[in-house]
Formats: structure tokens, C-alpha cells, sequence
């Protein structure tokens, strides 16, 4: 069974930073092009990041330059750095294996306000 399980959110005011992590478990980790996407309130879900499998990454413009995906294969985990965080950051963060119609975590609310 497929098991993705978000940690790292909370509030965090604007200008702050945040470390996303995901562990994951029920299948071969280094063999899939993992994402993150979130969810703002009221929104549908937006695809933030992805890493494949040789460490290539992308980003959606939104978050480019200030955030970072990494992975650590090792110990099946997945990461999102995330820097000089807006208000419009503000959602619910869900890893995803694959992407946006993949399998997901049950999410880790960020919140960035003063």
C-alpha cells in the first residue's frame, strides 16, 4: 500500500521559510519522478514541483527561485524548502508520487501571515 506522509507545516510569516518533508513507503521510492502541489483555499490543485528520478527538477513561475525540491532516496523521503514564503503560498501542501494525478498524502497545511 502506497503511504505519503507530510510533515513540516504552520504559520510562518511573510519572508519567512519552511521545510516540507514526505515520507514515504509501499513501493520502490527511487524508481519514481516524485511532486509536491498544494491546494490554496477554495482553489483546485496546483502542481508546484517536481523531481525525477536523476535529480532533474522543475518548478511552476509562481515558486521558482524561491523554493527547492530535493530527495534523499536513501531515506525515502521527499523535500520542499521553501523561502521568502507570500501570502498567496498560503495552502494545503500534499506530496504526490508521479504528479498532480498520483497518489497523495493527506497534506500539511502552510500558512504565511502576519
Amino acid at each position: 500500500e502506497v503511504q505519503l506522509v507530510e510533515s513540516g507545516g504552520g504559520l510562518v510569516q511573510p519572508g519567512g521559510s519552511l521545510r516540507l518533508s514526505c515520507a514515504a513507503s509501499g513501493f520502490t521510492f527511487r524508481i519514481y519522478s516524485m511532486a509536491w502541489v498544494r491546494q490554496a483555499p477554495g482553489k483546485g490543485l496546483e502542481w508546484v514541483s517536481t523531481i525525477d528520478t536523476s535529480g532533474s527538477t522543475s518548478y511552476a513561475g509562481s515558486v521558482k527561485d524561491r523554493f527547492t525540491i530535493s530527495r534523499d532516496n536513501a531515506k525515502n523521503t521527499l523535500y520542499l524548502q521553501m523561502n521568502s514564503l507570500k501570502p498567496e503560498d498560503t495552502a494545503v501542501y500534499f506530496c504526490a508520487r508521479s504528479g498532480l494525478g498520483g497518489p497523495r498524502g493527506q497534506g500539511t497545511q502552510v500558512t504565511v501571515s502576519s
